[in-house]
């Protein structure tokens, strides 16, 4: 390899990796937990500003559609867990068009929030 092509390849590996870099400083992070009642819905960037904007899907533990919702300007969402079967739990995905990311609501972590 002459040394001006082992000058590019090197100079494209910085690039890269300071592409990667970039890319994970804006990492999306979801949280959800229940207090038995409704599920809420957190979604910030790893800066900790929350998105502007996102599509909030909530999926059953079988992988069934149960609602699509808008995440609020603050990235936040709270929907109630009535009407909603959450027998197999909830799989919470937030797409803001660029980042995604998901969280497992557990039977168990229902189980925990609603006292018998």
């Amino acid at each position: 390899m002459s040394a001006a092509r082992t000058l590019r390849a090197a100079a494209a590996g910085v690039l890269l990796a300071a592409g990667a870099g970039t890319a994970s400083a804006h990492q999306l992070n979801v949280f959800a937990s229940t207090d038995c009642e409704v599920v809420q819905i957190e979604a910030k960037f790893s800066s900790g500003r929350a998105p502007v904007g996102g599509e909030v899907r909530i999926l059953d533990g079988r992988n069934t559609l149960l609602a699509t919702l808008a995440l609020t300007s603050e990235g936040t969402l709270s929907v109630p867990l009535a009407g909603l079967d959450t027998s197999s739990g909830l799989l919470i995905e937030v797409d803001t068009g660029d980042h995604e990311d998901y969280w497992i609501v557990t039977p168990q972590d229902i189980a925990r929030a609603c006292p018998s």
